[in-house]
């Protein structure tokens, strides 16, 4: 690991919960593997203290922060300047700190897809369903929508905050891509159940299957899956979540938590703060690895 000294630059993760994160595993790992001088934390930060947590990047001349949830919306006013792909997805998860002054990025959606690429699965022409409109689900909708889909369903429950985010989001989408994406209520059961089985990718990118909905899952019900299609859960703690045992139960072939999501999106960050390429493979078996 890195031997932290008076010139070491600070870079970390700020959210809640945090503990569980294996973004410091592969930012550590990485900046030691290429000999930087950076060291990467982990910071729990509640509400009310939100604020003086973003202020700190400053104060404390980080040289940048990733933001996961709940604050990948709410970090937006803090920023000086937001690049186009975060005024889009309207979230920020990458934040970068020159001499001050504060950019927002997101690099949730780039990392969904590559996630999915380095697997050989590609998103033209297919059917896409994603679940979710928050920080996560927006982006990734938004990078899904650049990839040339047949179709992109954005299920998100009526009754809950987020819904009107699902609706702005087609509604962005539909204007670069006429009639692409439709918005339904997840509570709408029978409506979820006959859209998968024409679905060929489906990507469950809300907080369910983790922390205390860790018991939890968007479907619970085998039969409404089919083997050929790729279910995909943003979640990565616990690695193996009851979305994915749901779909392991009906002879799915692709079934994949969120830590490839996490790498790729993670190896963006990296790049933005230093200039230089995460060492990918060399990360992606520590992950695996570890617990």
């Amino acid at each position: 690991m890195v031997n932290i000294d008076g010139h070491t630059i600070l870079t970390g993760v700020l959210a809640h919960p945090i503990r569980h994160s294996k973004s410091p595993l592969m930012h550590n790992n990485s900046f030691a593997k290429l000999h930087l001088n950076y060291v990467y934390l982990a910071f729990d930060a509640l509400k009310n203290q939100f604020s003086d947590a973003v202020r700190a990047i400053r104060a404390l001349d980080m040289r940048g922060i990733n933001v996961s949830m709940p604050y990948k919306q709410a970090i937006m006013p803090y920023m000086d300047h937001l690049d186009e792909t975060a005024k889009l997805a309207h979230a920020v998860n990458t934040v970068v700190n020159d001499h001050g002054v504060l950019t927002g990025y997101t690099t949730d959606g780039i990392g969904f897809v590559n996630s999915l690429l380095n697997r050989g699965i590609g998103i033209k022409g297919k059917n896409v369903i994603i679940v979710g409109a928050g920080g996560a689900a927006t982006p990734i909708s938004m990078q899904t929508a650049e990839e040339q889909p047949k179709q992109l369903l954005i299920f998100n429950r009526k009754n809950g905050h987020s819904f009107r985010n699902a609706e702005r989001n087609a509604k962005l989408i539909n204007k670069s891509h006429p009639g692409l994406a439709k918005v339904f209520d997840l509570n709408d059961r029978a409506k979820l159940k006959a859209a998968l089985h024409d679905c060929d990718i489906f990507c469950d990118a809300t907080s369910v299957g983790f922390g205390k909905l860790k018991d939890q899952s968007v479907v619970t019900d085998p039969s409404w899956f089919h083997p050929d299609m790729v279910v995909y859960d943003t979640v990565y703690a616990p690695l193996e979540t009851c979305l994915m045992d749901v779909a392991k139960k009906a002879h799915v072939k692709h079934v994949y938590n969120g830590l490839g999501m996490l790498l790729e999106q993670g190896a963006a960050s990296f790049k933005l703060w230093t200039g230089k390429r995460m060492p990918v493979d060399y990360i992606r078996k520590l992950l695996l690895k570890s617990k």
